[in-house]
């Protein structure tokens, strides 16, 4: 059985513990160790969490049977405009595969249209094997766009977009 719900802050450690068991398998390749420590330390913390829950990001949690195997993170009329922002979508590779991606992709459309959005976006790693995974969902390449970190660190991203109907 699938399930999809919103996060509340008590779920902050399963989050952070899911981040920490995803981004290996999937930034390891495309990351030094370094960088992707750091952005891991910056990006799940709990004031991190807790502020993009302040700043309208509606995380949610996907359950397969008993366990959470992943979560994502979107915000309806990202920057005032009518778009819905994708900000992350991580699945247990052991999990990868199954439609659980897709289901993820259908509950944020489904509230973006629900929100009257025209459009989803979102940022991938020009160097992630999940551009795949996203063009199949309908999405496609806007531009390119390079996002600076603290340290010199650099995200390298498709800025992706798909037309709601």
């Amino acid at each position: 059985m699938i399930d999809i719900f919103p996060a509340i802050s008590e779920d902050f450690i399963t989050i952070k513990d899911l981040a920490y068991r995803i981004w290996p398998a999937t930034y390891g390749k495309i990351l030094s160790e370094k960088q992707l420590h750091y952005m891991l330390d910056l990006f799940y913390n709990e004031k991190a969490l807790q502020q993009n829950m302040d700043d309208k990001h509606n995380i949610i949690l996907i359950q397969e049977n008993d366990e959470i195997v992943g979560f994502a993170d979107y915000e309806l009329h990202y920057k005032n405009e009518p778009t819905t922002r994708v900000h992350k979508i991580y699945l247990l590779p052991k999990t990868q595969g199954k439609g659980l991606g897709k289901k993820l992709i259908q509950y944020i459309e489904n509230k973006a249209l629900e929100s009257k959005d025209l459009k989803l976006s979102l940022n991938v790693n020009r160097f992630n094997t999940a551009k795949d995974f996203y063009e199949s969902q309908g999405f496609k390449v806007a531009f390119e766009e390079d996002v600076l970190l603290d340290f010199g660190y650099l995200m390298e991203d498709y800025r992706m977009e798909k037309l709601l109907k």
